[in-house]
């Protein structure tokens, strides 16, 4: 993976061997949830998601040559192409952090704290 800024791209991003890292996110109603995540076990990579439950948005990062595999599990498992958004992870982590910014309490220059959802090993 590479994070040297490229002249020759117009936009930065983050590169590996299979293309440029972004986030999938997969929009279902809630009661959905258990369904996708079956169906995201047959992907052919690991998928480490992060489940946001009351919206029934399922997120995880991915490389831009595998969303391909995403899409086809999804209709293999009966689900509508349409539910699936990519984004950049630059611009998934910029959005996440203008909205941390400009928050309730929020101070302009302030640092993001790092979240952590469990103990350090």
């Amino acid at each position: 993976m590479s994070v040297w800024h490229n002249p020759a791209a117009a936009v930065p991003s983050l590169l590996g061997l299979e293309g440029e890292l972004v986030v999938v996110s997969i929009t279902v109603e809630p009661h959905q949830l258990e369904e996708l995540l079956d169906a995201l076990a047959h992907v052919p990579f690991p998928v480490n998601p992060q489940i946001y439950h009351q919206s029934g948005v399922v997120e995880f990062p991915a490389y831009a040559q595998r969303v391909s595999d995403v899409r086809a599990t999804l209709a293999a498992f009966g689900f509508d192409s349409a539910v699936l958004h990519v984004r950049s992870m630059l611009d998934a982590l910029h959005a996440s952090g203008r909205d941390a910014r400009t928050g309730a309490g929020a101070r302009p220059g302030s640092v993001l704290p790092y979240k952590q959802d469990g103990p350090v090993c």
